[in-house]
């Protein structure tokens, strides 16, 4: 009985578990924080990648030539504007909105 009773009066174990969940408390917070930030640049930096790969100049031209007894034509290729084809769509910080919302039914 009197085993008993000294573990239930025991409280030093109390303090630490107690600090151990303040501190993995403050550890998950931080983990999740630092997470959060980390999924922000890497779609900051993807758009990059996707802006630039879109800006690259794929057009390519080259001049005829002509002379006194024949000519060749030239040739030229121009590259059009693509959807979404410029930096800054990727907008994290707008509140997601219902499909209805977006096509207006």
């Amino acid at each position: 009985m009197n085993l008993t009773m000294a573990l239930f009066r025991d409280e030093a174990g109390f303090i630490v578990s107690a600090e151990l969940v303040l501190v993995a408390t403050i550890c998950v917070v931080g983990l999740v924080v630092g997470l959060s930030e980390i999924a922000w640049g890497v779609n900051e930096e993807m758009e990059d990648v996707g802006s630039a790969v879109g800006s690259l100049n794929q057009s390519y031209a080259y001049q005829g030539a002509a002379g006194c007894k024949g000519a060749v034509a030239g040739s030229r290729f121009g590259d059009e504007y693509d959807f979404c084809d410029s930096q800054w769509n990727l907008a994290c910080d707008v509140d997601p909105a219902p499909e209805s919302y977006k096509y207006g039914y």
